[in-house]
């Protein structure tokens, strides 16, 4: 099982940014996919953006798309999110995922590894 470690999460005022980054233990293959997920107080867990092996991005709904852009560096052993125009609506721990069980999907319990999040506050 692979270890992640987030990090870059902050707290910030509406319409500022943040990059929020995503270390690999260890520099192998991916399986598939790697995702960005969210969870606010009192919500479930929720997906952001998905990047593929091939570099492939996607994002859950067309409002992250507009605002928030995941990527991966060369060696794909970090992923990070970028996030602007954050809205406090967007206050939430941020985690991200690997391992996928078998499909990339907006679900969290195909992931097989996560880390332990990084808290993002957005204030009016």
């Amino acid at each position: 099982q692979r270890q992640l470690v987030e990090s870059g999460g902050g707290s910030v005022q509406a319409g500022e940014s943040l990059r929020l980054s995503c270390i690999v233990s260890e520099e192998t293959s991916w399986r598939n996919c790697m995702a960005w997920f969210r969870q606010a107080p009192g919500k479930e867990r929720e997906g952001v953006a998905l990047i593929y092996a091939s570099g492939t991005k996607t994002y859950r709904t067309n409002s992250f798309k507009g605002r928030f852009t995941i990527s991966q560096d060369n060696t794909r052993n970090t992923m990070y999110l970028d996030m602007i125009s954050l809205k406090p609506e967007d206050t939430a721990m941020y985690y991200c995922a690997a391992d996928p069980v078998s499909f990339c999907t907006w679900s969290p319990s195909d992931f097989g590894s996560w880390g332990r999040g990084t808290q993002v506050t957005v204030s009016a």
